[in-house]
């Protein structure tokens, strides 16, 4: 039964929905040439870092926690475990995380990990997510850490590929959490954290939500014209962006039902993203070139 409580505590659906975005990550980079055992720890080492900054995320949030409807049967809430065992266990994935893959990666996918940890815990969720509108945008950066991390861990540096993966995941990040906000509108605002449509009303989320969908299209279509990858990428990304767009302004139809859009919504963008995963796993182009902006030396 602890050792359910343990597990619990680092999200294992947040893990798992990061390691879809890692393995997107790691097989556009490999170009159809996959080091099986580069792979594996480069997913144990991604998987620890998150699970540690979720741990950290709880003891954070322990306070508001037991205000929110979908949060207040969590662990840490309840007392199932210490507040301070919670600070060691975090610190202690996160550590491992890390460890693994500066070891068994490179030094750049390690810092990669450090910084999303950063601003995930010591920005995000320390202050940003409490006391500012912004919080959610910060917060996208950390989300959008992931596949870069896999990609990097391959390719050794930080390239218009990795970057132009840091714009797909951290742009599709926002209308993801403001669907969220707006189905969880009175958990949020029971718990007073100044998420956009609390502070500055669901119509005005809409607008962002539909703003930041066709931003999101930029840099998807940019992997292919980049060369990254080929036409079924293109062909599913396409359509699946579209889609999105579509249900968003689905949301300004009169008498519409906001909380059943908005889960909606926020069901179709984890479609979105996983589709927009595989395919970049399985459609990449061998021949890319990529402009090196960061380089670090692999081993």
């Amino acid at each position: 039964m602890m050792m359910k409580q343990y597990l619990q505590v680092t999200k294992p659906g947040i893990i798992f929905g990061n390691l879809i975005s890692v393995i997107g990550g790691f097989l556009l980079a490999s170009k159809g040439s996959m080091d099986l055992p580069l792979f594996i720890l480069t997913m144990v080492g991604v998987s620890l870092v998150v699970a540690s900054g979720c741990v950290f995320n709880n003891y954070i949030d322990r306070d508001i926690d037991c205000i929110m409807e979908r949060t207040k049967n969590r662990a840490l809430v309840k007392g199932l475990i210490a507040p301070g065992v919670s600070l060691w266990y975090a610190t202690a994935l996160g550590i491992a995380g890390i460890a693994l893959l500066y070891f068994a990666a490179n030094p750049l996918a390690a810092l990669l990990a450090v910084l999303g940890f950063i601003v995930y815990v010591g920005v995000y969720s320390l202050y940003m997510k409490r006391h500012s509108v912004y919080g959610t945008l910060v917060g996208s950066l950390s989300g959008a850490a992931p596949p870069v991390i896999g990609y990097c861990a391959v390719s050794g540096q930080f390239d218009s590929g990795a970057l132009i993966l840091l714009a797909i995941f951290s742009l599709w990040q926002m209308p993801h959490s403001y669907a969220i906000a707006i189905f969880r509108f009175k958990d949020y605002q029971a718990a007073n954290i100044p998420v956009l449509p609390v502070v500055k009303g669901i119509p005005v989320a809409k607008l962002h939500i539909t703003l930041y969908i066709l931003a999101f299209m930029v840099p998807t279509l940019m992997l292919f014209l980049g060369g990254y990858a080929g036409y079924k990428y293109l062909v599913v990304a396409t359509a699946v962006s579209v889609w999105w767009l579509g249900m968003a302004l689905s949301g300004y139809k009169q008498l519409v039902d906001d909380v059943l859009w908005a889960r909606k919504l926020f069901m179709f963008s984890i479609v979105t993203i996983t589709c927009l995963s595989v395919m970049m796993s399985v459609d990449f182009q061998p021949e890319a070139e990529p402009v090196a902006l960061v380089s670090m030396l692999l081993r």
